[in-house]
Parts: C-alpha cells; sequence; structure tokens
C-alpha cells in the first residue's frame, strides 16, 4: 500500500475520509475538515490529524442531519465502495435521523418554481414556439 505503512494503525482524517468515500477528491476532504464540517471525537480538527480506530468521526454537510460513524478500519486506498463501507459503522442515532429526514424531504411538497431555475432546452424552445403559432 502506497502511503500507509502495513501494520500502521492510524492514518490521516483528510486520507481516511477519502479512502471512505465520503468526499470525491482528498481537496475536498480536506476542505471540509478545514471548514469546521468534521469533527473527531467532537473536537475541531485539522487535516492532518491521525484517525485510528475506535475513534467517532461526525461529518456534517448543508441540508441533511450530521453523519456519525465510529471507525471500524484504516486504509490509505481508495477501494470500492462495498471496500469502503467496511472502514466505518454509523450510528444508530445518526442512521435513525438520517433516515426520518429522508421520509420528511419525500412528504414535503416541492416548493414552487422548483424547476424554473435553469434555461429552457431547445426542446422546451420549440415547444414555446409550436404553442404561441397556435395561439394566433
Amino acid at each position: 500500500m502506497r502511503g500507509v505503512k502495513p501494520d500502521s494503525d492510524r492514518i490521516r482524517i483528510d486520507k481516511w475520509l477519502w479512502a471512505a468515500r465520503f468526499f470525491k477528491t482528498r481537496g475536498l476532504a480536506t476542505e471540509a475538515v478545514q471548514g469546521g464540517r468534521v469533527h473527531l471525537n467532537d473536537q475541531r480538527i485539522k487535516p492532518s490529524r491521525d484517525v485510528r480506530v475506535g475513534d467517532t468521526v461526525t461529518i456534517t454537510r448543508p441540508g441533511a442531519p450530521p453523519m456519525v460513524v465510529s471507525v471500524a478500519g484504516i486504509s490509505g486506498r481508495r477501494g470500492p465502495a462495498p471496500e469502503a463501507r467496511e472502514l466505518y459503522e454509523e450510528t444508530t442515532e445518526s442512521a435513525a435521523a438520517r433516515e426520518e429526514h429522508s421520509m420528511m424531504r419525500k412528504a414535503a411538497p416541492e416548493p414552487p418554481g422548483a424547476g424554473l431555475g435553469s434555461r429552457p432546452t431547445k426542446r422546451d424552445r420549440r415547444r414555446f414556439e409550436d404553442a404561441r403559432r397556435r395561439s394566433r
């Protein structure tokens, strides 16, 4: 394994977040840690802080409840998703809160004008033109 000794029992938090697939790039993981969106054992940390098996990591994302996970494994390699899921265990409270949030979002009505944020496509413009011609 490159970057981590085989018998190593610790790794930088930004590298672990990337290997566990919480962030797409290591740079995004570093930005999240620096921005205070990742806490280790309920303390704000720097990206160079080492994480060990048994530590608790709290990841906060905008518009979602915080995800609280316990570190179950160490890897400096970003492998497939099933392998990455073995690096952590989500707490039952965190999983329940995320599930409840998901159910609330599905049950909530769509806000008015939600689909109007982008420009019309070529297909949309053709439909508008056809409707305008027919109304004349």
